[in-house]
Order: C-alpha cells, then sequence, then structure tokens
C-alpha cells in the first residue's frame, strides 16, 4: 500500500515537473520561443526543482476517502538522457525524506519528451513531458 501511495505521489510529481520545465522563465521577462530546428536530449540539462501538494485516493474502492499529500525535490538531466531525481514525500503527514531514482529520458525533435526511473525509490515509474520551451 505505501508503494501504491508513492506511486501516486510520483506521477503527480511528473506532472508537476512538466509544468516547471515548461515555466522556468517569467512569461514577460523573456519570450520563450521553440528551438527552430527541433529538440533533442541536450536541449534539456540542468537541475529543475519541483513541489507538488494535492490529494489522492489510495484505495478506490472507498468512495469520498482523499487523502493529503506533498513532495518537494529536483530531477537532473545530463543533455545526455540520463535524469535523477532526489525528493521528500508527505503523505497524511508522514514525511518519507531522501527518496531517490535514477534513470533516462529522451526529447522527442517537436520537443516533447519521456522519463523512465529504473532504480532507487522511483524505479518503475514512467512520465510523458509537455513541449519544452527555451528563452531566447
Amino acid at each position: 500500500m505505501k508503494r501504491i501511495r508513492i506511486v501516486s505521489a510520483l506521477l503527480a510529481l511528473a506532472v508537476l515537473a512538466a509544468l516547471v520545465i515548461v515555466t522556468t522563465t517569467p512569461k514577460h521577462g523573456v519570450r520563450a520561443v521553440y528551438a527552430s530546428s527541433g529538440c533533442t536530449d541536450a536541449t534539456l540539462t540542468g537541475n529543475y526543482s519541483f513541489v507538488y501538494s494535492g490529494f489522492t485516493t489510495p484505495n478506490r474502492s472507498v468512495a469520498g476517502q482523499e487523502d493529503p499529500q506533498a513532495a518537494v525535490g529536483v530531477f537532473t538531466f545530463d543533455g545526455a538522457g540520463n535524469v535523477s531525481t532526489s525528493y521528500a514525500v508527505s503523505f497524511r503527514g508522514v514525511t518519507s525524506g531522501s527518496q531517490s531514482g535514477t534513470g533516462t529520458y529522451s526529447v522527442n525533435s517537436d520537443c516533447t519528451g519521456s522519463m523512465s526511473f529504473t532504480t532507487g525509490d522511483a524505479a518503475g515509474l514512467n512520465f510523458n513531458t509537455a513541449r519544452l520551451s527555451v528563452a531566447e
């Protein structure tokens, strides 16, 4: 059951991480543009912090049972297709710190992408990412 809760939290984190990647610069400060020649794995490099808070329903057979969850952490992309994460998760007010995972990512020419974690607490999780934007 704990694994299901962590998986639910990490899935929500992936969605949030995609939003963080897309919105890393202020909208009114720097105009976002898309790479004219397309994107590659090298387009995505560096550290991206994320924070998530919300609710999950770990036992879907119980109608109306929603439990609070939150997480904070960092995704690190190396520009060569490798990703790592370090994060803390809080579920029902109980914090599990020092969570981590490593895996691979790929960025498509249309600047969308995917991540797949293969080791650590995040092992087995797969995510799709939104279209990336870069500052001009």
